[in-house]
C-alpha cells in the first residue's frame, strides 16, 4: 500500500483548503443538477440512455482508470526499475484498451444489452447452462466491485489524513473510529450522493471534471520535477541501464549508488519480484496479455462504458480515446515523483524496519516542492482520482443486482420508477458492504493483487473461448468461471510463496481451461438458432465454420468477418502506439529529448497507420 504510515503532516494554506472544498462542492452540484436525466429507466440510470458522446465516455473511462494507488505503485517500480518499469503493467494488461479499440468493443456493443451478465443470453440463449453462467458472472462482478470499494476505503482514508488537519476520530457505542476512517466515510459519502442520485450521467459528467483536474495536477508535477532535477543529478544516483528502455536475457540492473543497506534492499526487491530473468517474465506477460485482453474487460465500469456508447463504431473510438488521453498526463506525474524521490530523498528515509517504504515519496514531494495554491490543485486532483475510480465501481456494481437479480428473478414486471428506486438502494447496499469489508481487512495491497492477478486471471479462459469457438456453451462457461474463481481463492492459501505471475500459466489458467472444455464437451451444444443469431449480429472471427455455413444457407448475401489478419496487425501497431504514448512523457521529464522526439515520431506514424487501417474501416451501424 503506497500511502503514508508515519507521515509528514502538511500545513495547508487557506487557498489550498478553499480549492479542495470548492472542488468537492462543484462535484456534488454537477451530480445533482443533471440527476433528472437518470430517473427515466434502467438504461438511463446505468448507461446514460446511450446518448452520451463517445469522447466524454472516453474521458470518464480514463478518469476511472486513473487510480492514484496504482499510480503510486508505478512510481515505486519506476524508482527501482527505471524506464523498463513501463513493461511491468503489461501484467494487468494495459493492452485491453488496444484490443477493445481494434475489434472487441464493436463486438460487445452490437449485443445492445445493459450488463455483461445480460450479454450471455445473446451468446448462449436461454438454456439452463446460460442461467448458471448468468449467476457466475453476477457473483464475479459483485465480488470484484465490493473488493475495489474495500480497497478504496482503506486507501483514501490513509491518503486524506496525510494532509487534512482536523482530528475527526469518534467513539460510537464503544467502537473507536479513527480520523482516517472518518475522512474515508466523508469523501466516499459525498461521492455516493451524486452517484446514487444521478447514475451514469452524474458519474460521467463529474469524471470529466475530475480528469481535467488530474491532468493539470500531473503536468504541474512533471514541470516542477524538470525544474528541480537535472540530467546530471539523476545520472549520479541511478545504476547503469536505469534510463534505457531495452533489455537482454537478464535485467542486469545492479544498485550501487546508495549506501550499502539501501542497495541491498533494492537489489533484494528485484530478486523477490521475480523480474531478474526479464525475458522470461516478458514471455509470460505477453502470453497472458493476449489471452486476457481478447477475453474482454471484466464486468465493471470499463465494460459499462462500452455498452453505453451510441453505436459500435463509437465504442471503438471511445476505447482508443482512453489510451490517447490517459497515459501522457499520468506518466508526467509518475516520472516527476520518481526522479524527485531519487535525487532529494536521503536514502535512509526509504528504509522502515529493514524494508523499502515507498509511502514517503508522495508526501515528501508535496510538502517540500509544491507551492501554496498549486498544492490545493494537486491535492484536489488526487482526491478526484480516488473519487472517479470509486464512483465508476459504485455505478457498475448495482446494475448486476437490479437488472440481473431483481428484474430477472424477483420482479420482472415492475415499473421503471421501481427499478430506479431499487438502483438507489442497491448502490447504497454495495457501498455499505464494501466499506464494511474495508473496516476489517488488514492488507488492502493483498486485495488489489488478488483482484488484478488471481481473480481476473481465472476469468480469462471462459471469456476467451466464448468469442472464438462456436461449440463453447453455457455449461462450459459456468464451469470455467467456477474453476477460475475457486483457483483464485485457493492458490494464495495453498501456495502463499508462489508468485502470481507463475500461478497464472501453471495453475489458474490450466484449471479454468479444464473446467471450460470438459464442462462444454460433456453437455449438448447450444441451440443453433441462438448461435446463428449471435454470429450474424456480433460477427466475430474464429472457429465458427459450421455456423457460418448454416447462416449462408439462409442468407446468401451474408458477409462473414474476414478481418482477423487486419485486426492482429492493427493490434500490434496499437501496442506500439500505446507504448510510445507512455514513454514520450517519461523521456520529456528526464530530459532525454532525442528519445522523446523518436517516441513522438512513432506516435505520429502509428496514429496514421491506425487511421488508415482501422478508423477509416470501422463500419457505420
Amino acid at each position: 500500500m503506497f500511502f503514508l504510515t508515519n507521515f509528514y503532516k502538511m500545513t495547508l494554506q487557506f487557498v489550498d483548503l478553499l480549492i479542495i472544498f470548492g472542488y468537492l462542492v462543484l462535484t456534488v452540484f454537477i451530480g445533482f443538477i443533471i440527476s433528472k436525466k437518470a430517473s427515466k429507466n434502467l438504461d438511463s440510470y446505468f448507461l446514460g440512455g446511450k446518448t452520451i458522446p463517445w469522447y466524454m465516455l472516453g474521458l470518464s473511462n480514463a478518469s476511472g482508470m486513473f487510480d492514484i494507488t496504482g499510480t503510486m505503485w508505478m512510481v515505486a517500480i519506476m524508482f527501482i526499475y527505471g524506464i523498463k518499469s513501463v513493461f511491468i503493467p503489461w501484467l494487468w494488461p494495459v493492452w485491453n484498451q488496444v484490443i477493445l479499440m481494434v475489434f472487441l468493443a464493436v463486438w460487445m456493443r452490437r449485443s445492445n444489452v445493459l450488463t455483461g451478465a445480460e450479454w450471455l443470453k445473446t451468446r448462449f440463449g436461454d438454456s439452463r447452462g446460460t442461467k448458471l453462467s448468468h449467476i457466475s458472472v453476477v457473483i464475479f462482478a459483485l465480488v470484484a466491485v465490493i473488493g475495489f470499494i474495500a480497497y478504496s476505503f482503506e486507501g483514501i482514508g490513509k491518503f486524506a489524513i496525510m494532509f487534512l488537519p482536523w482530528d475527526l476520530s469518534v467513539s460510537i457505542l464503544g467502537f473507536m473510529i479513527p480520523s482516517e476512517r472518518m475522512y474515508a466515510l466523508i469523501i466516499m459519502g459525498i461521492t455516493t450522493l451524486y452517484v446514487v442520485k444521478g447514475g451514469m450521467y452524474s458519474v460521467v459528467m463529474t469524471e470529466v471534471l475530475q480528469f481535467l483536474v488530474m491532468t493539470v495536477s500531473c503536468i504541474l508535477i512533471g514541470v516542477i520535477a524538470m525544474n528541480l532535477v537535472s540530467p546530471e543529478q539523476l545520472h549520479a544516483v541511478v545504476p547503469s541501464g536505469w534510463d534505457n528502455l531495452w533489455f537482454g536475457w537478464k535485467l542486469d540492473l545492479n544498485w550501487t549508488t546508495f549506501p550499502e543497506q539501501v542497495n541491498q534492499a533494492l537489489n533484494a526487491k528485484i530478486g523477490s519480484d521475480g523480474y531478474e530473468l526479464f525475458s522470461v517474465f516478458m514471455m509470460i506477460v505477453i502470453f497472458r496479455g493476449i489471452l486476457v485482453s481478447i477475453a474482454g474487460p471484466v464486468p465493471g465500469y470499463d465494460m459499462q462504458r462500452v455498452l453505453a456508447t451510441k453505436t459500435p463504431k463509437e465504442s471503438a473510438m471511445m476505447s482508443g480515446f482512453v489510451s490517447l488521453v490517459l497515459f501522457i498526463p499520468r506518466y508526467f506525474m509518475i516520472a516527476g515523483l520518481a526522479i524527485i524521490a531519487l535525487v532529494y530523498f536521503e536514502p535512509q528515509q526509504l528504509l522502515a524496519d529493514g524494508q523499502l517504504d515507498f509511502e514517503k515519496i508522495l508526501p515528501f514531494a508535496l510538502k517540500n516542492f509544491i507551492p501554496a495554491g498549486v498544492l490545493g490543485i494537486i491535492l484536489a486532483g488526487l482526491i478526484a482520482a480516488f473519487m472517479s475510480t470509486f464512483a465508476a465501481n459504485v455505478n457498475a456494481g448495482p446494475a448486476y443486482i437490479v437488472n440481473d437479480i431483481y428484474k430477472k428473478f424477483i420482479n420482472p414486471n415492475a415499473s421503471n420508477q421501481t427499478y430506479v428506486r431499487m438502483s438507489y438502494l442497491a448502490s447504497i447496499l454495495v457501498v455499505v458492504v464494501g466499506i464494511s469489508f474495508g473496516f476489517f481487512v488488514s492488507s488492502i495491497n493483498d486485495i488489489l493483487q488478488w483482484l488484478t492477478a488471481a481473480l481476473f486471471g481465472g476469468y480469462a479462459a471462459s471469456n476467451f473461448l466464448k468469442w472464438i469457438w462456436w461449440r463453447f456453451n453455457g455449461y462450459g462457461y459456468f464451469w470455467g468461471m467456477i474453476a477460475g474463481l475457486v483457483a483464485s481463492f485457493l492458490v494464495p492459501q495453498l501456495f502463499p510463496d508462489l508468485s502470481v505471475i507463475l500461478a497464472f500459466p501453471f495453475i489458474i489458467l490450466p484449471l479454468s481451461t479444464f473446467g471450460s472444455v470438459v464442462g462444454c464437451l460433456l453437455t449438448p451444444a447450444d441451440d443453433e438458432e441462438v448461435l446463428k443469431s449471435f454470429y450474424k449480429t456480433v460477427r466475430p472471427w474464429g472457429f465458427w465454420k459450421p455456423i457460418d455455413q448454416l447462416v449462408k444457407q439462409e442468407d446468401s448475401n451474408f458477409k462473414p468477418n474476414r478481418s482477423f489478419k487486419r485486426d492482429m496487425l492493427n493490434t500490434g501497431i496499437g501496442v506500439i502506439w500505446q507504448m510510445a504514448l507512455i514513454i514520450f512523457p517519461i523521456f520529456v521529464v528526464i530530459r532525454q529529448y532525442n528519445n522523446a522526439i523518436i517516441a513522438f515520431v512513432v506516435i505520429v506514424i502509428t496514429s496514421y497507420i491506425l487511421k488508415v487501417n482501422w478508423l477509416n474501416k470501422l463500419e457505420n451501424e
